[in-house]
């Protein structure tokens, strides 16, 4: 550095002694006397040059020197005196090796921290943002009762072996108050519910006026009850309906507290034993009242979609559930499944062609409702089009025999041929499925405008929205039965071929277990209007037949059952297993004595799929959707396209674990519930 401040301040004066030197020599030919006294003055003037030079240079680093001294000595008191807590450490170790008083006095300690970690000064305190070169640490760091908003930088120090570390300089900014007035606004932002008594056809049917205002002052002291700690308002907005709006900081109890209005309110009953049941959206998180309202119905509408008896939290990214225990009672009318049928109708009639598809790996009750949809559009006179990959489909017979028909000629397509096909009045239906993730074709769902939903599964989180018609029915057996009903106002006998009342029973048969689960009046309703057209129930009992190595592989599975929780068995194996015949191991194991859910794992392709069942004693779409599946109360799966069956095993006892702590958690605070409302009466 030297040198190079040296050369800097050195005039270049080298090219000119040496042309002087140069017309001394020539001077030389002409008279030796008079170049040599040239040569010797040029000598003598290069000395007094350089002596010169090298003052001019001493005086010239002193005042560098000087100058460098007095800004270093700024700097550091500049730091030492800075208003704001300052410290630096090493980041390899995390060791303190400066700080001033603003430090110690915000940690309020009395001993030095030199040679000491970061974190024995502030507790829990992590320095990796730093190093990710971030310049404000992403959270707020609390030391004692205050918060601090911390501000870094990164420099490299040449050590005294000359090796180079990593020194970070941190700035602690107070923030306490302003976090105090955050949080305060955070919590007393506006929440707002609607609160819907879904049970009320059922349990004020046949009761006298009196017996009606009892029960109606039952639920409303109850309700009141529950809001009144809330210090919020509700107020009927109809018979069923209520408005609840209270503030953000209340949601956090009542969240604490999950779904205790939900177990209490089924203590209020009927004279036939009927018990009240509640479903719950609640909007939070947005700044207009307008928002949080249209939030709160969409949060309604997923519960009442999930079979109610539930609380749906709806924020700007998410859904939240609660509860959703007790079994789905059937609500549908024959009024709703007219006007659905006259709506699909119209829709169809209005469309240049259709093309109808279900879920990936269809099964029965897929390939039937789409069947029926066949039908009813050909009824419409428009062209119909259907969506299946046979190489994963659990109703190959079924997609096989369809194509041999005369009505389904080239009529099945590919993706690709779909697309391709489609135009600005085409319509799709979607049929056993309102998921968007697992639909045959996810980019036919994107190219097509128009979409109707017929399915019977719970909603979840994530759905096909902005659909013209959405016939979703948790209450139905199956996706069959809904399109059996849909199919009475729309066809004639004669406009159903016997093939397709076949594939419709078949899909009933499969979902409820030959008429074991799920099965309500409707669903024997529409088994009888299928069986009117024609359907042999002989053939359809064919569709379910497998092969011998099915059936093999079927009793590996039953066989490698294990009982891992209390009533709840489970079967995993890493070999490829085809998804129906997984689905029929399942459905053995929850028929043997003391189970109360059959969950079976197993590989298929690449990735790993999950078939679970139960008789309802244990909601499987509970469990199935703390990994990721979904479906129903008694029938629900999930699929992994990265994971090996068993990392996927052990996701799924964490998921069955969870829940059973959940509902033991629920059944003790009902039952303390009881016990004290019992002392309460008894005073």
């Amino acid at each position: 550095m030297d040198k190079k401040l040296a050369r800097i301040m050195e005039p270049g004066m080298k090219l000119n002694f040496c042309v002087l030197v140069l017309f001394a020599l020539a001077s030389m030919l002409f008279s030796v006397w008079v170049g040599a006294a040239e040569l010797v003055l040029v000598v003598l003037v290069y000395v007094f040059y350089k002596n010169r030079t090298k003052k001019r240079s001493a005086e010239i680093r002193r005042y560098v020197e000087n100058l460098a001294f007095q800004v270093d000595d700024v700097s550091k008191h500049s730091l030492v005196n800075f208003p704001l807590p300052t410290t630096i450490l090493r980041l390899d170790t995390g060791e303190v090796i400066w700080y001033n008083d603003g430090f110690i006095e915000m940690t309020g300690a009395h001993e030095g921290f030199f040679d000491m970690h970061i974190s024995d000064a502030v507790p829990g305190f992590d320095t990796r943002w730093v190093m990710e070169g971030r310049a404000v640490c992403p959270y707020d760091v609390s030391v004692g009762e205050r918060k601090f908003t911390v501000y870094g930088n990164v420099v490299r120090a040449a050590g005294k072996s000359g090796a180079r570390s990593l020194l970070a300089t941190l700035f602690w900014v107070d923030i306490t108050e302003f976090a105090r007035l955050r949080d305060e606004h955070e919590r007393s932002r506006p929440v707002v519910a609607l609160v819907m008594l879904d049970s009320y056809e059922e349990l004020f049917k046949g009761l006298t006026e009196s017996e009606k205002s009892m029960l109606t002052a039952s639920v409303d002291k109850m309700l009141s009850e529950w809001t009144s700690p809330t210090n919020g308002i509700m107020r009927r907005l109809d018979r069923d309906k209520y408005l609840f709006i209270f503030e953000n900081h209340n949601l956090l109890d009542l969240v604490q507290d999950k779904s205790s209005i939900i177990e209490k309110m089924h203590q209020i009953q009927n004279s036939e034993g009927i018990a009240a049941t509640l479903s719950i959206g609640i909007g939070k998180g947005e700044y207009t009242l307008y928002e949080l309202y249209q939030f709160a119905s969409l949060g309604l509408d997923m519960a009442l979609s999930r079979g109610g008896d539930q609380v749906v939290i709806k924020s700007k990214n998410a859904f939240e559930f609660y509860g959703g225990r007790s079994r789905e009672l059937e609500k549908r009318t024959k009024v709703k499944s007219r006007v659905m049928a006259n709506a699909l109708r119209q829709l169809i009639r209005d469309s240049s062609q259709v093309f109808v598809m279900g879920h990936r790996f269809s099964d029965l009750d897929c390939i039937g409702a789409a069947a029926g949809v066949c039908a009813a559009v050909r009824k419409c006179g428009k062209p119909y089009y259907l969506l299946v990959d046979e190489e994963k489909t659990a109703a190959l017979s079924l997609v096989r025999q369809m194509k041999q028909q005369p009505e389904y000629q080239d009529s099945f397509l590919t993706e690709d041929e779909a697309i391709l096909r489609a135009d600005g009045s085409s319509l799709l239906i979607v049929v056993d499925t309102s998921r968007p993730d697992i639909v045959e074709s996810e980019k036919l769902l994107q190219t097509v405008q128009r979409v109707a939903v017929i399915d019977h599964h719970r909603r979840a989180a994530n759905y096909i929205e902005n659909s013209a018609i959405s016939m979703h029915e948790p209450y139905a057996s199956s996706a069959s039965e809904l399109v059996a009903e849909l199919l009475q106002y729309i066809v004639t006998p004669q406009d159903v071929t016997r093939l397709e009342a076949e594939a419709v029973l078949a899909g009933i048969v499969l979902d409820t277990k030959s008429f074991t689960v799920k099965t309500g009046v409707r669903t024997f309703e529409a088994a009888a209007y299928l069986k009117q057209l024609g359907a042999d129930t002989v053939e359809v009992r064919k569709l379910f037949s497998g092969d011998l190595e099915s059936f093999v592989k079927k009793c590996q599975l039953i066989a490698g059952a294990h009982e891992f929780a209390p009533g709840v068995s489970l079967s995993v194996t890493s070999d490829e297993v085809e998804r129906a015949v997984a689905s029929q191991a399942a459905d053995e194991l929850i028929n043997l004595k003391g189970i109360r859910a059959a969950i079976v794992v197993y590989g298929e392709g690449e990735g790993t799929s999950v078939s679970a069942r139960s008789y309802g004693q244990i909601n499987v779409q509970f469990v199935m959707e703390k990994i990721g599946g979904g479906g129903s109360m008694n029938m629900a799966g999930a699929q992994f396209a990265d994971k090996k069956p068993p990392e996927v095993s052990e996701l799924v006892k964490k998921a069955v674990l969870e829940y059973l702590a959940e509902i033991e958690e629920q059944d003790k605070k009902a039952a303390q519930e009881g016990k004290n409302g019992a002392k309460g009466g008894a005073r």
